[in-house]
């Protein structure tokens, strides 16, 4: 079994290198083109690649328009999960009322939850930032790059070269079109993280992950949520039943609808008013907001940085497209990250990173012995950090189901367990896939406090050389903690269609 060793400086916004960037003075370009080794678009997963480029001598370019840290630092996953934090502790101490306490919360202080989040993010992307100026080696373009000839770059009006070029240029907020959405103020994710006022009302146009949870943190703090979904279920990509099980929790704090087309969006008296109809009945709807979020999913950069300038192929949604190897349709030019548009998550990207850079020392080298390395996402994790919160690895049930394979699905939720007692049975789903005949795991889900925590057990499994759960059974659990459930939910596996227990 190959073992990959990990990139020694793989990203990571508390631990940042004070030797890895340099800052580079328009003024010292003047009108000569400069070559590079290597030139890295994206500050983001890319910069895993780069930092291992210059450990090993290279002359390395960052192409970044942004803060230092890309998508995941500035405008994702670390603000959101701060906010998202918080938000867990305050719905679970109103969960309290029914185990026989009554807690009372004086008061929130909004602005110091923001000014903390943006603190600790600004802080490690500036640190980041800062420490462009301590190296050699790596010299940091501020702004946003495009191809203007084969292998050539142009950034504010400077032109570099090379003919090694990693595109990690992550994606940006779909700005759906919307009559009257241009006449209209509005936010987008990133707009929502520096939002230091805390709004009465918020109306979010969108039913996938990012609308559970900006959804799930103001709610929490006591704004009036209103989401407007397009797809008939909340967050699309998880079973119909996992989905179900959020909407209803959700329902209970905020006004969550789902198959509703927004079909206009306007202003009356300092407010935000959208239009939606019913993709079903056809009947229309107003909802008001003080604050408009837009939150309707992701799209390419590539627009922006012309990758058909230099030859680099993209698909008709503009992500662009590789082949297993992360190669790009051009020589010496390779793609991974949000940028390809398969799986938009950080730790995907950072496998990838190390893929990539695997494979690009291949060809670096002229190393004939050694084979390209392919990534492997039989079982890509992913989490929906609103609450309940949502965890989910490999394939959900209607992909098991195509497969083709004869499956035994078990299923149990958090009651099977005392330590769900404990916690006043919340609600809750535990759903295991496997193929009957390997005994391989295909996939789960999980809805339910702790959800990210408890997968992990699963994903691990996935991971072994066979992939099977036995070792589920053949390990002890620790009795009565929340693992167990996962256990049982295994213990509890029939053939798909039938009622038979295996164990």
């Amino acid at each position: 079994m190959l073992i990959l060793i990990k990139i020694s400086l793989l990203f990571n916004p508390h631990n940042l290198s004070s030797s890895t960037y340099k800052l580079i003075n328009n003024s010292e370009l003047v009108n000569n083109m400069k070559d590079y080794d290597l030139i890295v678009i994206g500050s983001g997963a890319g910069m895993n690649v780069a930092s291992a480029a210059y450990e090993r001598g290279m002359k390395v370019a960052i192409v970044e328009h942004g803060p230092m840290g890309g998508t995941c630092l500035n405008r994702g996953c670390i603000p959101t999960k701060i906010l998202t934090y918080l938000a867990d502790i305050i719905v679970q101490a109103e969960h309290l009322k029914s185990l026989g306490v009554k807690m009372k919360i004086e008061s929130i202080d909004y602005p110091s939850i923001m000014k903390r989040m943006r603190s600790e993010v600004d802080g490690s992307s500036k640190s980041q930032g800062e420490s462009v100026d301590a190296a050699e080696g790596i010299d940091w373009y501020k702004g946003t790059g495009s191809f203007v000839d084969d292998y050539t770059i142009e950034i504010k009006g400077e032109k570099i070269k090379s003919n090694t070029i990693l595109i990690a240029a992550g994606s940006r907020p779909v700005v759906p079109n919307i009559k009257g959405l241009d006449t209209v103020e509005y936010l987008l994710n990133d707009d929502a993280l520096h939002l230091m006022e805390q709004p009465k009302s918020m109306v979010i146009v969108g039913g996938g992950y990012i609308a559970a949870e900006f959804g799930h943190f103001f709610a929490a703090v006591g704004t009036e949520v209103t989401i407007i979904g397009r797809n008939q279920y909340l967050v699309k990509n998880e079973d119909p039943d996992i989905s179900e099980i959020l909407k209803k929790q959700l329902s209970k704090r905020m006004n969550v609808h789902t198959n509703q087309e927004v079909v206009e969006v306007k202003e009356e008296d300092g407010m935000k008013v959208v239009i939606a109809r019913n993709r079903d009945t056809e009947e229309e709807t107003e909802y008001k907001g003080e604050v408009l979020l837009i939150a309707s999913g992701r799209r390419s950069n590539a627009d922006l940085f012309k990758p058909e300038n230099t030859g680099v192929k993209t698909d008709e949604r503009g992500w662009v497209i590789v082949d297993e190897y992360f190669r790009t349709s051009k020589k010496g030019i390779w793609a991974f990250g949000d940028a390809i548009g398969k799986y938009q998550f950080r730790h995907v990207a950072n496998d990838e990173s190390q893929i990539v850079w695997f494979n690009m020392s291949k060809v670096l080298d002229n190393d004939k012995e050694r084979e390209f390395l392919t990534m492997d996402y039989h079982a890509v994790p992913r989490a929906v950090f609103s609450y309940p919160p949502i965890a989910s690895v490999g394939m959900n049930m209607k992909e098991a189901q195509e497969s083709g394979l004869k499956l035994y699905v078990g299923e149990a939720d958090y009651s099977v367990a005392a330590k769900g007692f404990a916690m006043g049975n919340p609600p809750s789903k535990i759903r295991v896939i496997v193929d009957a005949e390997s005994k391989r795991i295909l996939g789960a889900s999980i809805i339910g406090p702790y959800s990210p925590i408890l997968i992990q057990e699963i994903i691990n499994l996935m991971y072994t050389r066979d992939g099977t759960y036995y070792p589920m059974f053949q390990a002890m659990h620790i009795h009565p903690a929340l693992s167990e459930v996962v256990q049982r939910a295994f213990g509890r596996m029939t053939p798909v269609g039938e009622h038979e227990h295996h164990h």
